[in-house]
């Protein structure tokens, strides 16, 4: 057996959409983390930043039917992409809770803590709530770091917001790595 086959699993082959650097999702020029934005100040540093993981969370994802999305294609792993994406608007809502918001768990519930891994399913209607609710808690987030001046702000009492912005970022960061790996089982496509 090949190392990159399992038991009863078609192989898939490594693939990208680019066509000048075969490692890379999409050409520089079709990337649409690629802004004209300057990044003047840590403000704009930490955004951009934000935004670029953002994208490429929600690029792994492009093309991809329910089952695809559900499919938990790193054994015995119980992530799927459709995981991160309700994982990660979970995130959003946490994060705001760090800086203080009151809002409520999405998915988690004191009975299944890992409700935003176990509910993600092969339906087109939880697909879809998924990002809608990811979309919609980025916009949240977006709203609650723009009415503050001063990264330096505590809103949460023990934490600046500098601080908060940084860990949203690696938690994007780590779990893109881990939609590389995901994307990469389900139909070969590699790339940044």
């Amino acid at each position: 057996m090949d190392s990159g086959e399992r038991i009863n699993e078609p192989a898939v082959t490594r693939w990208a959409q680019s066509t000048i650097h075969p490692d890379m999702w999409v050409d520089a020029d079709g990337d649409p983390r690629e802004s004209d934005a300057e990044t003047v100040d840590e403000r704009s540093a930490l955004l951009d930043g934000l935004r670029h993981y953002r994208l490429t969370l929600e690029m792994k994802c492009a093309g991809l039917d329910s089952e695809q999305m559900a499919r938990r294609a790193v054994p015995p792993s119980t992530m799927s992409l459709l995981g991160l994406v309700r994982h990660m608007a979970e995130d959003e809502r946490h994060f705001r809770r760090m800086a203080g918001e009151d809002s409520p768990r999405i998915y988690r519930t004191g009975e299944d803590r890992d409700g935003d891994w176990n509910g993600a399913i092969a339906d087109p209607a939880v697909v879809e709530d998924a990002w809608r609710q990811w979309r919609a808690e980025m916009e949240l987030t977006d709203r609650f770091i723009a009415g503050f001046g001063d990264l330096g702000t505590q809103p949460g009492g023990d934490v600046q917001l500098r601080a908060i912005l940084v860990m949203q970022i690696a938690e994007y960061a780590r779990h893109c790595g881990h939609a590389d790996l995901l994307r990469e089982r389900i139909d070969g496509r590699v790339g940044q």
